[in-house]
């Protein structure tokens, strides 16, 4: 994967926007293109109670959204312009009511990326990480809402368990580790995963001189991650994501929901 257009979502962040101004570090080390974009659904008061809201009121809603939309935008514009990326950034507002969907729209993209799930009042208009992971079919890298970096980083960890989702991620990851310094491909359990001196052999005939370790679970496998990432100094996790249902997920906690609501670096996942 060439990574050369690149779609920041907006997902509801601060004024800071951490997962844009990571997106423009992207943009410049790749020399690719960078689009924004913000799609607006119906706000959750008009969707608790449609049909008993009066016109007026409705109208005054989709004006003030219309109004945010345009700042949202006008925020991309002037920090992807102080960035220096005005001749290579573009912005759409994608309408929700007119049948357009985020995550299909997002298949047309090398890279998603967009900020952890916040509670702003902006639901409707920010993006699902998670949504977008299951079903553009394309990598997401999930920024936390306080990171803060200059460049790209220069070491990952990658989560291996050889199962489907994490060879997707490996796979969909591989351009971006072989620019990568150092990479750390993590094991969780008492036992190697079968195959992995394999896997070791073709990183290396990418250029990736990967350094295998292996951790005993320590509390749930989201954790001990978590825990080896900051161990070892790692700047951005890769993992494989939903390897079980977002509804079994729901249920009972995941790896998936867990590492991206505590990760303290972006999270490169795919499904």
């Amino acid at each position: 994967m060439s990574v050369k257009n690149i779609l920041v979502a907006y997902s509801g962040e601060s004024e800071r926007s951490p997962a844009l101004r990571h997106a423009i570090n992207i943009a410049k080390y790749h020399q690719g293109f960078l689009s924004g974009i913000v799609r607006h659904g119906m706000p959750p008061l008009q969707k608790s109670f449609t049909g008993q809201i009066p016109q007026q009121v409705l109208d005054q809603i989709d004006k003030a959204d219309a109004e945010r939309i345009r700042e949202i935008g006008k925020l991309f514009h002037t920090i992807v312009g102080k960035a220096g990326l005005s001749k290579q950034s573009e912005f759409f507002d994608l309408e929700a009511n007119q049948g357009h969907s985020l995550s299909v729209f997002a298949r047309h993209f090398d890279l998603i990326v967009t900020g952890a799930s916040s509670k702003t009042g902006e639901e409707h208009l920010a993006a699902d990480p998670e949504a977008l992971t299951l079903y553009s079919g394309r990598p997401v890298l999930v920024v936390p809402k306080d990171y803060e970096s200059k460049t790209v980083a220069d070491h990952a960890i990658v989560a291996w368990d050889g199962k489907r989702c994490a060879a997707r991620a490996l796979g969909d990851a591989m351009d971006v580790l072989e620019d990568k310094g150092k990479v750390t491909l993590l094991e969780v359990g008492k036992e190697q995963v079968p195959g992995t001196d394999v896997l070791l052999r073709n990183l290396e005939r990418h250029g990736i001189d990967a350094q295998l370790i292996n951790r005993p679970r320590h509390g749930s496998v989201a954790n001990t991650v978590l825990e080896t990432t900051e161990e070892v100094g790692a700047k951005l996790i890769v993992m494989g994501a939903f390897e079980h249902s977002r509804f079994q997920q729901s249920l009972i906690g995941g790896v998936t929901t867990d590492v991206m609501a505590r990760s303290t670096v972006p999270v490169f996942l795919s499904h």
